[in-house]
């Protein structure tokens, strides 16, 4: 171990605008740290900062400027109005779980013959498949509804059609060069859709053909008395499935994310609240990290270690005694997951280290990986490379790949470019699944190096930490924490804040947990207790040693107590200590 083990993050500290920081404080009673944050993540227009702070949902946009959403709702109420048998076809992630969730709960209150069907993820993978198609004809079905899936289904939905039944799409995953042949293909990524947000979740394409859907239904006098369903009661589903995709919360999935998430702390529905229990949760606030590493992991476990029907059934169950029984099942699903996973990540880390690997994409695969947890895999594979990762499960010269993004590399568009190595691909910018014949996984490596390569013209991928404002430990308060807390819901698009101050003082290091490093952080006679996640290795160093640190400052609750902790990102020793 030595000095040059540390992060070596490129930390990158914005130009400050004094006037636009002090208008900031003046008009919206924040502090100039707090004033600060504001603009690393807005333009300082008055009325963007206004929405910012206070996301209503009357800044919704009119769900009919997506495309083909007039024909969409079209096409259900001609299913309502005739009785047709409708089948909702979702994913088995979290996404996809709530987006059939929400749409077969709101159908199911107005219409008997509607049923939901998601893919086993073993037998027969992500989207649409034939045989699943022929079933449906079979039992009589009319309509098709495709939730997080569809756009890549060419085959399977001229099938469906050939069958007398019509396919409406609600998608969010890139479209290929020609669109399939569905009835009405509703996703803000087609390049003919004027809908002015392009990032949202497949559950927030749902939640605007429910709007969409209900306003019409209205019109045409469906409710008597007016007694229509009032679609806030959807959000908590709309949080978790945005929150689960790990979209930007900015704009529309913003305002998901900030009203879900308070109908989830008020354990508003019944499957939500055993789950909460289950994790330890009952009665607390959840903000969008504890939606992200408590709630979320134990609904995609379902769909990854057994089946995403568990999910589903849980989220629309109104038994508690039920709903508790199913939730301990998916608890016991996420406990596998975990060990599985741990597993494998060990492998590839001494596969790694041993090999020495160079190439700017980490591409493995193994007969041996269940294909439930590769994606989860890759994306701590990207965590600590910083490289875009492929991990590919193979079974019989086939193989499934999960991807996920480094930097600001374009995942989707890499794979792509490679797609006469593929058997089917799919995805977005950040994450990616594929289909690929074993023989052409080195080939296919080759080339997708080569994109990276060209695209970042031959430089390292280099991982930087963006930092809000530069700070002293006197400025961080019970009273800043609070104002900090106002621009929450935090995740992509809208990180938790990251501070940095320098020439601080280390006391009484120790190690807890899983590798984790414990420390008092002192400067001019100010200390604040911190922690930095599996960062244990660096104790020899740091020890008595002069440090800058970035951070993001937290409230920590330990026996009902509550103290400000640093959690830190990264570390930069000043004065090492004297070596006797």
């Amino acid at each position: 171990m030595s000095l040059q083990d540390l992060p070596k993050t490129r930390w990158l500290l914005p130009d400050e605008d004094k006037k636009a920081q002090e208008a900031v404080v003046r008009e919206f009673g924040v502090s100039p740290i707090v004033s600060k944050i504001i603009l690393n993540r807005q333009t300082g227009d008055a009325e963007g900062i206004k929405r910012y702070l206070s996301p209503s949902l009357y800044d919704l946009h009119n769900p009919f400027l997506m495309q083909d959403m007039k024909k969409a709702v079209g096409r259900m109420t001609t299913a309502l109005h005739r009785k047709e048998r409708i089948v909702i076809y979702g994913d088995y992630d979290a996404d996809g779980v709530t987006s059939v969730a929400a749409l077969f709960h709101f159908i199911r209150k107005i219409h008997e013959a509607v049923t939901f069907y998601i893919p086993d993820r073993i037998s027969e993978g992500y989207g649409l498949n034939c045989a699943a198609i022929e079933r449906f004809h079979a039992e009589g079905t009319g309509l098709i509804i495709t939730v997080d899936c569809g756009m890549a289904n060419h085959e399977e939905i001229s099938l469906a059609r050939r069958m007398g039944m019509d396919v409406i799409i609600l998608d969010h995953h890139e479209p290929s060069s020609s669109l399939p042949p569905a009835t009405a293909i509703v996703n803000p990524k087609r390049p003919d859709c004027h809908f002015p947000f392009k990032d949202l979740a497949a559950v927030g394409i749902v939640f605007n053909f429910l709007i969409a859907l209900r306003g019409t239904l209205r019109s045409e006098g469906f409710w008597s008395k007016n007694k229509y369903p009032n679609l806030k009661d959807y959000l908590d589903l709309v949080a978790l499935g945005t929150i689960g995709d790990i979209v930007p919360l900015v704009d529309e999935n913003r305002i998901f994310a900030k009203f879900g998430l308070e109908l989830i702390s008020e354990g508003f529905r019944t499957g939500i609240a055993a789950l909460k229990t289950v994790c330890g949760l009952e009665g607390k606030e959840i903000e969008s990290s504890k939606a992200s590493f408590a709630l979320i992991p134990r609904i995609n476990a379902a769909g990854r270690i057994a089946s995403a029907r568990y999910a589903v059934e849980l989220l629309l169950s109104e038994n508690p005694k039920e709903a508790k029984d199913i939730a301990l099942k998916l608890e016991g699903f996420n406990k596998k997951r975990q060990l599985m996973e741990q597993a494998m990540f060990s492998e590839l880390i001494e596969t790694i280290t041993k090999t020495n690997v160079q190439n700017e994409s980490l591409v493995f695969s193994s007969p041996d990986w269940h294909p439930g947890v590769i994606g989860i895999v890759a994306s701590k594979l990207v965590d600590r490379f910083g490289k875009p990762a492929i991990l590919i499960s193979l079974k019989d010269g086939l193989g499934k790949g999960s991807g996920r993004s480094a930097a600001d590399f374009n995942l989707f568009e890499g794979i792509k470019r490679c797609e006469s190595h593929l058997v089917a691909y799919g995805g977005h910018r950040y994450a990616a699944g594929l289909l690929i014949k074993e023989d052409d996984i080195p080939p296919f490596s080759k080339q997708l190096n080569d994109i990276i390569n060209e695209y970042f013209q031959g430089s390292d991928f280099e991982i930087s930490t963006t930092i809000d404002a530069q700070c002293l430990l006197t400025d961080i308060s019970h009273e800043l924490l609070t104002e900090i807390r106002t621009l929450a819901p935090f995740g992509t698009g809208n990180p938790e804040p990251v501070l940095c101050t320098r020439d601080v003082s280390i006391l009484d290091p120790y190690i807890v947990g899983n590798n984790h490093l414990k420390m008092r952080i002192g400067h001019n006679g100010i200390y604040r207790d911190s922690i930095w996640f599996s960062k244990g290795q660096y104790f020899p160093e740091i020890k008595q040693s002069i440090l800058d640190i970035v951070f993001t400052p937290q409230i920590n609750t330990w026996n009902g107590t509550d103290a400000i902790q640093l959690k830190l990102k990264d570390a930069a020793i000043k004065k090492a200590p004297s070596i006797d």
